[in-house]
């Protein structure tokens, strides 16, 4: 498997916002959202990523072709700073096959530090995967809560 992760550029901004909609088009399930009249997903407000330095988009690709994406920001608030995934993902064809796994701890190796990970609550395959990625790559050194009944977050150190 020969995969590579690519920080997108603005040049790559309308292939990055086709693959959201396959994204959004997966997510669907999760969260209360609808094509508009033009049959397509609205879209995801990507201009943060190249006109703010705290904004990390990667175009993964896999044997040459475009296999998905990973969007990532460092959060700053008052009491800490931590990395965290906005979103990711890996088109279906590609999946259980190793390769959302190699790309996570590639992404987080990119950004050396603390991270925070989040997923829905309904969200449980999101859960099993960054569970099972974030215990391998810490060597289950991250601890897990849950907010509100709503939101599962692993924390750890890269």
């Amino acid at each position: 498997m020969s995969y590579e992760i690519i920080k997108a550029s603005f040049d790559n901004k309308e292939t990055l916002m086709n693959l959201l909609q396959f994204y959004i088009y997966d997510f669907s399930e999760f969260i209360d959202v609808h094509v508009e009249e033009n049959g397509r997903f609205g879209e995801y407000p990507l201009n943060d990523y190249w006109t703010e330095d705290n904004h990390f988009p990667y175009l993964i690709r896999l044997n040459g072709n475009y296999a998905g994406f990973a969007l990532v920001k460092l959060i700053e608030t008052e009491t800490k700073s931590y990395f965290s995934i906005s979103e990711f993902f890996i088109m279906k064809k590609y999946r259980r096959a190793g390769v959302g796994k190699f790309v996570a701890k590639d992404i987080f190796r990119l950004h050396k530090g603390d991270w925070e990970v989040f997923q829905m609550e309904k969200n449980e395959p999101a859960q099993l995967f960054w569970r099972n990625v974030i215990k391998e790559y810490t060597s289950g050194q991250f601890t897990e809560r849950i907010e509100e009944g709503k939101r599962i977050t692993q924390e750890f150190v890269s």
